[in-house]
Order: C-alpha cells, then structure tokens, then sequence
C-alpha cells in the first residue's frame, strides 16, 4: 500500500507560493523522514495529506484512489502541540474515545495511566497529552501517521519511550509513518530513508 503525494502546490496568499510542485511516496511497511527548517511549510505539507487542508492543486492518493473524506481518514496527523487538538471542556477519557478505545494492553505500552482519563487536558504535562495524541490516532483504521515534531518539545527519555512504542505497534500493523523534523539525528536513527524538503519543494 502507497500514500502518494503528486504535484501538490499551495498558497495561503496570492502573493506567497508555500508549496510548489511537491512529490513523494510513502509505502505502509516504511518510515520515511522529512526534514526542514522551522516555517518552511512541512507541517502545512502534513495538513494537506492527512486531509485538514484540501483547497490545494495536486493530488493525495492510496494506491493510485482518491481518500474518501466522509469515512475515517486513513492518514493521520499527530502534531507537535498536543493541548491544541482537544476539547479543554472533555475529560481525557473523552477525548481519547472520541476516535476509539485503545486496549489496557496499548494504554500500558504507551505509559498511559488510567488515572489520567479523569483528569481534563489543562491537568496533565505535554508529555502526558501526546501519549493521548498518539493513541487516539492509531485507530484500527489508521493506515499511514504523519508525526509533525511530536516529540520537539519532550524530554529525551519521553522521546525514546514514545518513538519506540509508535515504531514497534506501526511496524506490527503495516502503518506507515512520515516523521517530519528538523533533528536530523532523530531521523537518522528511526528512518529508513530521508526526504530534505528544500530539495523536494520546487520555489
């Protein structure tokens, strides 16, 4: 299985081309790294393929097939900043069931603690709502994750523990994964192969 990102060209403004002519191609059974620098237009790039921008030109395929957007959308995008994605008014209970509910063996792999699920997001450390971010987008019907920086603002023991639980469940699921940095050393110990943005975002 393929995610396929063809020809894809965005502009917020008239004036400001962000993306231009911009292709690549994401296999289920891979980890494919992106680096650029900060405000470059790699998480814009995130947004158009897992579905949350679509006035783009281009195209964004599985398999050669456009991505039906009124079902759950395959590809999803874990951010850099947790506590902007949820509800300040849901417990995090609701707010993880909101996709769907993880097994207690998932929870326990990514050190979610049941006492957090009655807690609201405001009540728990970055670290804490990314364990959340994280899970809520492996639904079972998630096929490829665009991890956008998720793991910049942690410290280096919740990197690994994160980057480790995701890369061992999506490589016993046949998920893809896009991990976009700018911590070259970072892809370069979890990746199979890196794309440089400058060199595929033809401005």
């Amino acid at each position: 299985m393929n995610l396929e990102a063809n020809n894809i060209s965005f502009s917020y403004t008239k004036k400001r081309k962000i993306l231009n002519d911009i292709s690549l191609s994401l296999k289920n059974n891979e980890i494919l790294g992106l680096i650029g620098d900060s405000g470059s237009g790699k998480s814009t790039l995130c947004k158009i393929l897992s579905g949350h921008i679509s006035n783009y030109s281009g195209k964004v395929t599985i398999d050669n097939k456009k991505i039906p957007e009124k079902d759950f959308y395959p590809v999803q995008l874990i951010f850099q900043h947790p506590e902007k994605t949820m509800n300040p008014k849901w417990k995090m209970e609701k707010v993880l069931n909101e996709s769907w509910t993880p097994t207690q063996d998932l929870k326990d792999t990514f050190g979610l603690k049941d006492a957090w699920l009655t807690r609201w997001p405001n009540e728990l450390s970055g670290g804490e709502l990314q364990r959340f971010s994280i899970l809520r987008a492996l639904n079972p019907k998630t096929k490829f994750i665009i991890a956008d920086e998720i793991s910049t603002m942690l410290d280096a023991v919740t990197q690994v523990q994160i980057w480790e639980a995701l890369i061992n469940h999506c490589k016993a699921n046949n998920i893809g994964i896009l991990a976009v940095s700018h911590d070259e050393e970072l892809l370069e110990v979890i990746c199979d192969d890196i794309l440089h943005f400058k060199e595929i975002n033809n401005l």
